[in-house]
């Protein structure tokens, strides 16, 4: 059940920033120094470029989402990018358990989608419902992601 849960963390995340969840668990694959991933098609994400890239990728996606041009998460491309990054990182926590990669995929992108309508609706609505701005409730999502995605990725 560890592993399903882990999945759909990482995909609920992925589903909020898109990049983050591959990046955390990029990082969080490098800081272990295992071999988990060995022989996998994932194996590529135990290497420091890899994680780096990553990370500049998503840092770049938090300060874009900020942006008052950034388009809505459930526009087509939007969803399509948070589903398949949440099937990435599904796929990686069941590969690097030696478990179904289709099935942490299924699970990492259904919760993806799940995630991505729910904090849509969310973040309007606190939006409309407080006189806090959305940039800041976007920065709180972003620390909620980071904070959620260090441990989810780290367990």
């Amino acid at each position: 059940m560890e592993t399903t849960y882990k999945a759909l963390a990482m995909g609920a995340l992925a589903g909020m920033r898109s990049l983050s969840a591959p990046a955390l668990l990029s990082r969080a694959l490098l800081d272990k120094h295992n071999n988990s991933l060995s022989g996998t098609p994932f194996e590529f994400l135990q290497h420091r470029y890899v994680a780096n890239t990553l990370t500049g990728l998503a840092a770049t996606e938090l300060l874009g989402d900020k942006l008052p041009m950034a388009p809505d998460r459930t526009i087509a491309p939007s969803l399509l990018m948070r589903a398949a990054s949440g099937a990435a990182v599904g796929a990686v926590v069941y590969a690097g358990r030696h478990k179904s990669i289709a099935e942490g995929a299924a699970l990492g992108a259904v919760a993806a989608v799940a995630a991505t309508y729910a904090s849509f609706y969310l973040r309007k609505f606190l939006c409309k419902k407080t006189d806090i701005a959305d940039p800041i409730i976007g920065a709180l999502e972003d620390a909620l992601v980071v904070a959620s995605g260090l441990k989810a990725a780290k367990a």
